[in-house]
């Protein structure tokens, strides 16, 4: 039986919860980028829409915004940073790039974006009324427990569904009021409006799920499990090992003069 599906329950009190918020927020921290990922996730769209509103022009503003995406990129690597997040911008950007030079149009350099907004929305709250939350699966290695919390930890599961539907809805209701802006508003104004709702939506998503996880059981540790197991094995497999040899040997001087003349 592996360490996800053992029947365990989690030792009430394992942590203190001082101790479990602060591992919650350095987590959920790491896992979205921080500050800096931040920044990086809303610069070129930012570019891109100063550039637009001054100019109107599509072209400029696209390559402005894939030429800053693509330079966060390298300043990651030359200093050998984690860029899984730079990297998904830039693939976002360079989609919406892509869009916008095909279309002519600004709203084009939006669109790819606000559908891959709504798809996520769906797929979270989804899979949270479906049992399986979807930030479980995101966060479950973050927090080293995998998905252990879909049978051994009743009480994390139940937080990862609420947060699940936490960022589902959130979502929704922020392309509730964008799409609208697309189809009828100005270029202009639907970026404008798309820079303001950047970030509030995603810190009050992340508010959310530290509270209900704060909340939590703390995480099992089933990487740390696995480790002692293997461990355990390899402990075992050593005393096996040594034991013939230990019976081996005689224990009496008579037995082994008997040995000798057989």
């Amino acid at each position: 039986m592996t360490p996800l599906d053992k029947p365990t329950t989690p030792e009430p009190g394992a942590a203190p919860a001082d101790d479990q918020s602060a591992v919650t927020q350095a987590a959920l921290f790491d896992a979205f980028g921080g500050i800096r990922g931040t920044v990086e996730t809303m610069l070129p769209g930012l570019l891109f829409v100063m550039i637009y509103t001054i100019n109107k022009d599509v072209k400029m503003s696209a390559i402005a915004a894939g030429v800053v995406a693509v330079l966060l990129v390298v300043v990651r690597l030359a200093r050998k940073d984690t860029v899984k997040h730079a990297f998904s911008g830039v693939f976002g950007v360079g989609v919406g790039v892509a869009f916008a030079l095909f279309t002519g149009s600004a709203k084009g350099f939006y669109l790819p974006g606000m559908i891959y907004g709504v798809c996520l929305g769906l797929a979270f709250t989804l899979s949270a009324l479906a049992g399986f939350p979807l930030l479980g699966v995101i966060l479950g290695p973050v927090f080293k427990e995998n998905l252990s919390w879909r049978t051994r930890n009743p009480g994390r599961k139940k937080a990862y569904v609420k947060a699940s539907l936490a960022w589902g809805l959130i979502f929704l209701a922020k392309y509730a009021i964008l799409f609208p802006l697309y189809w009828w508003g100005d270029e202009t104004q639907l970026g404008w409006v798309l820079i303001a709702l950047k970030l509030p939506p995603m810190v009050l998503a992340v508010y959310f799920t530290w509270v209900f996880l704060a909340k939590a059981p703390p995480p099992i540790d089933v990487i740390a499990e696995y480790e002692a197991e293997e461990a355990a094995q390899e402990a075992a497999k050593a005393a096996q090992a040594g034991q013939p040899a230990q019976s081996a040997q005689p224990t009496q001087p008579g037995q082994s003069g008997r040995h000798k003349r057989v």
